[in-house]
């Protein structure tokens, strides 16, 4: 049986596990406090140690019933790297959605995801999406202030492009240490943007959420994914896979830049699936056909 193992996210950064188990749809898993904490052990149990969070995610707040479960079980904190995002503020009444990554907002959410996870820091926190009135310094002091009180032990980004965490990066002291960004084979803009290269150059280890598309490689009756299935399902055969799932996660982990793929299901049978992925070995033209697929053409 395959089991996840520990790596560097970045020269300077933390260890986490190479496949992250991400709870933003927890509030729809319909578990109780104790189901939570059987299904937390039972993935940290195939060496998924780390856990994807945001102050945005649920309602009710999916760290919050994450913390519930870990209260039932407190010495697991120990064995498990949290991360959390901030910077995204949902809708008021008569109001709108929008991003604040002022430092007053990074250090409430931050404060706010401690109490719901009821532990006293986070291993690592993500500006959850560039806010366009983002003043660097300023998200820098606030990157300061979490560290000095022992808050927060190490920092990045999701969603940025190239330029965003060039500029983030200018003003700090310590290196980001990821890059949370959509990737999958039909949202491929981000392999060609230059990001992709850049974290590679500086050997920072992206975290991939979506990887399935949310769903979409199952549910659209497209003609294109309609051939990104066919293609899928014929490198299940050649790969001895069993799903396209799997597929799917050895073409992204695949890349060069090493992403972290981020799972979303709380199936603990379809997170095993995923585990198994980590054997499958995928030839560059295997990986060119599913890009092809995905694109629609074959590269020039």
């Amino acid at each position: 049986m395959t089991f996840c193992s520990k790596v560097k996210l970045s020269s300077g950064g933390p260890k986490l596990s190479n496949l992250i188990q991400g709870y933003w749809r927890l509030a729809e898993w319909d578990m109780n406090a104790q189901q939570r904490l059987s299904f937390i052990e039972s993935h940290v149990a195939l060496g998924i140690s780390t856990v994807d969070h945001a102050h945005i995610y649920g309602d009710p707040a999916c760290e919050g019933l994450f913390g519930e479960a870990l209260k039932l079980a407190p010495q697991l904190r120990d064995k498990i790297e949290i991360i959390s995002k901030c910077g995204i503020k949902a809708a008021d009444p008569g109001k709108v959605a929008h991003y604040n990554a002022s430092k007053q907002a990074i250090l409430a959410s931050v404060n706010t995801s401690l109490q719901r996870l009821g532990t006293d820091y986070l291993d690592v926190l993500l500006i959850h999406r560039p806010d366009f009135l983002m003043d660097a310094d300023e998200v820098a002091a606030a990157f300061q202030a979490l560290k000095q009180a022992g808050k927060v032990h190490y920092f990045g980004v999701s969603n940025f492009n190239y330029a965003q965490i060039s500029l983030l990066q200018s003003r700090l002291d310590a290196p980001l240490v990821t890059n949370q960004i959509e990737l999958n084979p039909v949202n491929l803009q981000v392999i060609e943007s230059g990001v992709l290269d850049y974290l590679q150059e500086q050997r920072i280890r992206p975290m991939a959420w979506s990887c399935l598309a949310g769903g979409r490689v199952y549910t659209d009756s497209s003609e294109g994914m309609q051939k990104l299935r066919d293609t899928l399902y014929q490198l299940v055969n050649e790969l001895g896979a069993n799903s396209i799932e799997q597929v799917i996660y050895a073409w992204v982990m695949k890349l060069p830049a090493k992403p972290l793929p981020v799972l979303g299901s709380g199936n603990i049978m379809r997170v095993k699936e995923a585990v198994a992925a980590l054997s499958l070995s995928m030839s560059h033209e295997q990986w060119y056909r599913v890009l092809a697929a995905g694109r629609g053409r074959d590269v020039d």
